[in-house]
C-alpha cells in the first residue's frame, strides 16, 4: 500500500471510502488499520510543525484525543525519542486507558510489533530501546528523579494534584535536543490549564475541537442522547464544545476563591465527617449519589475538604462506599439527607453496618440558600480543598445567588454543604440566623461506634 493511495482514500466521502477498501487484498486492508499519518488520523489529529514545547489539545469528549496521544508517542519513538514519561489522571487511568485502553498505546501496534509491557513495573519497552514509564497526578513525588525527553499528560484539567506533577515532570524534562509535551484534556478553567494556554509554561500550540468533529466514529444514540441533555448548557460547552469557560456572573464560589485555598497537606483533625446526598432514582439517567469526606481542625477553625467520592449506582452501592470511607478516614459520622428517602435512607446504611453513627439531615429551603453560609466560609479562607476535585468545583462554581445553572442536580456541592455544616453548627446557624429564609433541621441518629 503506497502513501498516495492512503491519503486518496482518506479524502474520500465515507461511502466510497469503504467500497474500494473492501476491494484491497487483506494485507493492504491490515495496513490501512495502523496508518495514522495518511489514512486514519484527521489533519488535526497529526502532530503540528514548528518550534514548540507544548502540543496543548483542548476538546470534548470522544473527539479522539488519546488516541491522538498513543499515535503521537508511536511516532516520537520511532523518530528517536527514548525517555517518555505518561501520566494519567491516577494509576488507573495510565494503564487502562493510556497504554492498555482500546485506544491506548497497544492498540496502535500490530500485535507482533507492541512494546514489551510490564504493568508490575508501569514500564512499556520498545525494540529500539525506548522505554515509557506511567506515572499518576495523586503521587507527584513519583517524578522526582526520573528524566524524560518526551511527555505525554492525559486529562490535566482533573489531575488532583495538578501544579505538583507538571513542576515535577517539568524539572525531569532534560534529556534530548528538544524535550517536548502533549497534553491532552477536556478543558477546565483551572490555574495551570490557563498558564499553559498564556504561553507561561513554555511555547505552545494549541489545538481546539468538539465531540462532533469525530461523529464518524461515535455510536448515533450516544451523539443523539449527549446533544439532546446537554447542547446550550455550560456543561455541553465545556464537555462537547471543549471551551473554557469563565465564572457565572453572581456565583457563590468562582475557580480563583477555590485555587487560592487549596492545599496539599493539613494537621491533624479533630473531627471527620463522610456526607451523603444519595440521588432519588437508579437508572442511567438519574443524578449521582454525592459523596463527600471533610474534616476540621479546631484549633484553627479550618476545614478540609479530603475526598469526592461521588458516584452513580443502586442505594446498596453508595451505601457500601460510604461505609468504606467511614472506615478510611477513622470518620466520626455519616451525614446523610433524608428529604427523599425518609427512614429507608438510613436503613440502606444499616443494612451495612448495624452500628455506624448516622446523622440524619433535613431541609427545607432551597439548595443555594442553605450553600450561601458555607460560600462565607470559603470567602473567609476557611475552606480548604486538598488537591483538586473538578466535578465538585465544577458545581460549586455553578451554585448562584438565584439558584443552580448546572445540568442535573448539584449532589456533590449538597454534600459538601452538609458536611460543612456539620462541622460548623454554631457558625452556620449564625450566618444561617441572618437569613430568615434558611431553616436547618438535623435529626440525629446516635448509634454507638
Amino acid at each position: 500500500m503506497t502513501q498516495s493511495v492512503a491519503e486518496r482514500l482518506a479524502s474520500l466521502p465515507r461511502d466510497e471510502r469503504n467500497a474500494l477498501v473492501d476491494k484491497l487484498t487483506p494485507a493492504e486492508q491490515a495496513a490501512l488499520l495502523y496508518d495514522w499519518r495518511d489514512f486514519l488520523g484527521r489533519p488535526e489529529q497529526i502532530a503540528p510543525d514548528g518550534d514548540w514545547d507544548i502540543w496543548l489539545i483542548l476538546s470534548g469528549r470522544g473527539w479522539g484525543k488519546t488516541r491522538t496521544g498513543a499515535e503521537w508517542v508511536k511516532e516520537c519513538v520511532a523518530r528517536g525519542y527514548k525517555r517518555i514519561a505518561l501520566i494519567g489522571e491516577t494509576a488507573a487511568d495510565a494503564r487502562d486507558v493510556m497504554v492498555e485502553g482500546v485506544s491506548g498505546i497497544l492498540s496502535v501496534y500490530p500485535e507482533g510489533e507492541r512494546p514489551l509491557y510490564e504493568p508490575s513495573k508501569r514500564r512499556l519497552t520498545w525494540a529500539n530501546g525506548a522505554v515509557a514509564t506511567t506515572f499518576n497526578a495523586t503521587e507527584p513525588d513519583q517524578l522526582r528523579g526520573p528524566q524524560f525527553d518526551l511527555a505525554w499528560c492525559d486529562e490535566l484539567a482533573k489531575w488532583r494534584y495538578a501544579r505538583e506533577t507538571w513542576d515535577q515532570l517539568s524539572f525531569g524534562l532534560r534529556l534530548g535536543d528538544h524535550p517536548r509535551v502533549l497534553v491532552t484534556t477536556t478543558p477546565r478553567p483551572v490555574e495551570l490549564v490557563k498558564a499553559i494556554v498564556a504561553g507561561s509554561e513554555g511555547k505552545v500550540h494549541i489545538t481546539r475541537g468538539t465531540t462532533m468533529d469525530n461523529k464518524s466514529n461515535l455510536a448515533a444514540k450516544f451523539l443523539e442522547k449527549i446533544q439532546l441533555r446537554y447542547e446550550g448548557t455550560r456543561l455541553g460547552r465545556q464537555e462537547l464544545r471543549g471551551e473554557i469557560l469563565g465564572d457565572i456572573p453572581n456565583a457563590l464560589w468562582t475557580y480563583g476563591q477555590i485555587e487560592a485555598s487549596r492545599v496539599r497537606t493539613h494537621d491533624p483533625l479533630n473531627r471527620v465527617v463522610v456526607s451523603v446526598d444519595p440521588a432519588i432514582s437508579n437508572n442511567e439517567d438519574s443524578d449521582e449519589h454525592g459523596i463527600i469526606v471533610a474534616g476540621v481542625h479546631h484549633k484553627s477553625q479550618e476545614a478540609y475538604v479530603l475526598e469526592d467520592a461521588s458516584m452513580s449506582g443502586s442505594p446498596l452501592e453508595w451505601a457500601r462506599r460510604a461505609v468504606n470511607l467511614y472506615d478510611t478516614h477513622q470518620a466520626d459520622a455519616i451525614v446523610i439527607e433524608v428529604n427523599q428517602g425518609g427512614d429507608m435512607v438510613a436503613q440502606t446504611l444499616r443494612s451495612v453496618r448495624n452500628n455506624v453513627r448516622i446523622k440524619e439531615v433535613r431541609a427545607t429551603r432551597g439548595k443555594h440558600v442553605r450553600a450561601e453560609p458555607i460560600a462565607s466560609m470559603y470567602e473567609q479562607g476557611r475552606v480548604h480543598h486538598v488537591g483538586s476535585f473538578p466535578q465538585l468545583e465544577t458545581q460549586m462554581t455553578q451554585m448562584t445567588t438565584f439558584g443552580y445553572e448546572g445540568a442535573g442536580s448539584p449532589d456533590r456541592v449538597d454534600a459538601l454543604v452538609w458536611a460543612m455544616t456539620d462541622l460548623f453548627p454554631s457558625m452556620v446557624a449564625k450566618t444561617a440566623a441572618q437569613r430568615p429564609a434558611v431553616r436547618i433541621v438535623p435529626i440525629v441518629t446516635p448509634m454507638a461506634r
